[in-house]
């Protein structure tokens, strides 16, 4: 019994007695601008998030620059736990309807033995809703399918400075023509600049590998405010980007920041508490 007594002195100190703190919003929002930031919902926390494109300014005064085209989609995110969140929405952009699973594996933690970064996993389909352009010939369902895995990397490096990496895969079930992959790899980086207590600047890019989705489409680059207020957090930018899912942001960007392909969008979202925190 002794001895027992002995390797229970022994391991004690081993023993955390202090509770692991982590780091509070390395993002302000679930949103970097198009892309999830590492993000999630908290267990009960319901988010209605209202997402608004409108046309390139390149199209000049006859679509008052871009104001006449919109694409709009609608979400609820909720958190099942506070690390794992679901959600869906609907996109006019070509009547899509995306749903997703967001799961917290790693927090960035304070302390001694801090974790370095937080890192999120990512899974999401889309189902593109438009008719079959050709209705007459046998058609599939799962022609209308694509699917996004991400793993979202951040580190909050000060109040100031979020670094975010976004290492992406995204599938298609059904491609136009064969120079375009069922498979496209693509690497994401994302930042946020707080310059006051309310109001913070993000950057977001995603540089698709070579010769995966053709010569006409660009990669993706967006700029955005946040502003935060009580429940509230809007989100205003500009981006070569029109669709708001990442099948469409980061395989379908056709827009030319130097031909002045850029759209002007806004983010809004509202947190309700649906039930306690656990």
């Amino acid at each position: 019994m002794r001895v027992n007594y002995i390797i229970l002195l022994i391991l004690l100190p081993f023993f955390g007695t202090s509770q692991q703190e982590y780091e509070s919003q390395i993002f302000k929002s679930t949103r970097v601008v198009n892309g999830q930031s590492v993000e999630a919902n908290d267990q009960g926390e319901m988010t209605f998030i209202i997402s608004h494109r409108f046309g390139y300014l390149s199209q000049g005064a006859y679509e008052l620059f871009g104001l006449d085209q919109s694409n709009m989609r609608m979400g609820l995110d909720y958190g099942l736990t506070n690390k794992l969140t679901i959600g869906a929405g609907r996109s006019s952009f070509q009547k899509t309807l995306d749903g997703f699973i967001k799961y917290k594996i790693i927090q960035q933690g304070k302390g001694e033995n801090k974790t370095p970064v937080s890192i999120t996993g990512l899974s999401a389909i889309s189902i593109n809703g438009l008719r079959f352009a050709e209705p007459e010939r046998e058609n599939f369902f799962t022609s209308r399918l694509s699917y996004a895995f991400q793993l979202l990397i951040a580190r909050k490096f000060s109040d100031a400075f979020t670094w975010q990496l976004m290492p992406t895969l995204i599938h298609h079930n059904l491609v136009p023509t064969a120079s375009i992959k069922h498979d496209v790899i693509a690497v994401g980086s994302a930042t946020r600049w707080q310059i006051s207590k309310m109001v913070s600047i993000q950057t977001e890019y995603y540089y698709v590998l070579p010769n995966q989705i053709g010569a006409e489409k660009r990669n993706s680059l967006s700029l955005g405010v946040d502003i935060e207020t009580k429940g509230h957090v809007f989100q205003l930018h500009v981006s070569n980007s029109f669709g708001m899912i990442e099948n469409y942001y980061i395989t379908e960007t056709k827009g030319n920041w130097s031909k002045g392909d850029i759209g002007i969008g806004f983010n809004i979202t509202r947190d309700f508490r649906i039930r306690g925190r656990k």
